[in-house]
């Protein structure tokens, strides 16, 4: 079969044998895996060590083949997602054919075993998952285009940040960073659990006048840079939702922090490589909660299933490319070029 690998240089097409199945394993065939817009990144080494050559790859729609006889949640024919999330308890998680390690992200010695087992993910015509990493999709067989169901992992990312916050029905809620694709999944989960408001905030300015057209609680601000007059902008708020990537300050996150009402909550959910500088005092008396988020469990695809699948939320919303494995170079930069409610679906 065709894979995308991945070594210490790049990216390459080439033919590898059909994974075997083994204890715990799930044969899946892939329909379609959302291709992250920093995925050259990873390859180029500036996210992590990734453990090369792999089949490369963090999540996908597939549909089942065949099961080990351990596994019993999901049989051959049934559509699900593969989150890539294996987690072994204790805090040693890692992401399937991918960078990311829970924890204090420091990797450990179990971390290490976990990835020897579980080595390969998505990229790829199939793929031997975890069955850990399964959730069931009921009634998606009937869903008109498979492919856009490839951003299920982002959305359930975004909302397990929100559930962070608690219920946000009826609350105004803040994404910041809202016109990268986390963040534009964010405003799309929020919606779709009723928010009051939702404030989209972030600095493509094009990008923020696609977002205000999805409903009438949609407000924008476009960063300025300037911390009390982007707080002003944005709140205020009862949730805020950080998606940002690396920035080269905190002001944004700060401005978010800033914008909170008394008892509100700020959720860390995104990349910002940087500390936060945040008041003990202000903190305490305002009675504020600061949390993070990472990734999502079996329960928040779930919900995000029936979401979509009920029609609450519309993945119409959404900008589909879809890319074939035949050339990731190609798809690697475009995917590298699509952001806020666009992404790149590789259709093997």
């Amino acid at each position: 079969m065709q894979a995308w690998i991945a070594t210490a240089e790049d990216v390459r097409l080439s033919e590898v044998p059909e994974p075997t199945l083994k204890g715990g394993g799930v044969l899946v065939e892939v329909l379609a895996a959302h291709v992250p817009a920093y995925t050259n990144a990873v390859v180029r080494g500036n996210r992590g060590g990734l453990p090369v050559p792999l089949v490369l790859g963090p999540s996908c729609v597939g549909r089942v083949l065949a099961v080990a006889p351990d596994v019993f949640h999901v049989e051959p024919g049934d559509l699900v997602l593969d989150t890539a999330l294996l987690d072994a308890g204790g805090g040693d998680e890692v992401l399937v054919g991918w960078v990311g390690l829970g924890g204090s992200g420091a990797g450990s010695e179990r971390t290490d075993r976990m990835r020897a087992v579980w080595r390969d993910g998505v990229f790829a015509e199939k793929a031997l998952c975890a069955k850990e990493t399964l959730v069931k999709l009921p009634g998606a067989g009937t869903y008109p285009d498979p492919a856009r169901l490839a951003f299920l992992p982002w959305l359930c990312i975004a909302a397990s940040g929100l559930h962070a916050a608690g219920p946000v029905a009826g609350r105004d809620v803040a994404v910041v960073g809202a016109t990268g694709q986390l963040g534009g999944a964010a405003v799309l989960t929020a919606l779709a659990e009723g928010a009051a408001t939702v404030t989209a905030v972030g600095r493509n300015e094009e990008a923020l006048g696609r977002l205000a057209k999805l409903d009438p609680r949609v407000r924008t601000h476009r960063l300025t840079g300037d911390r009390a007059t982007d707080a002003a902008g944005i709140g205020p708020v009862d949730v805020a939702l950080d998606t940002l990537g690396a920035t080269p300050s905190a002001d944004a996150t700060m401005a978010a922090y800033d914008s909170l009402r008394v008892r509100g909550t700020l959720v860390l959910v995104g990349g910002v490589r940087q500390d936060l500088p945040v008041p003990y005092g202000d903190l305490m008396h305002r009675r504020l909660t600061l949390r993070g988020s990472w990734m999502s469990d079996q329960d928040t695809v779930t919900t995000v299933w029936n979401l979509v699948r009920s029609g609450v939320l519309d993945l119409a919303a959404v900008e589909l490319l879809t890319a074939g494995l035949a050339d990731p170079a190609a798809a690697l930069d475009l995917a590298e070029r699509t952001t806020g409610l666009g992404f790149v679906a590789l259709v093997p």
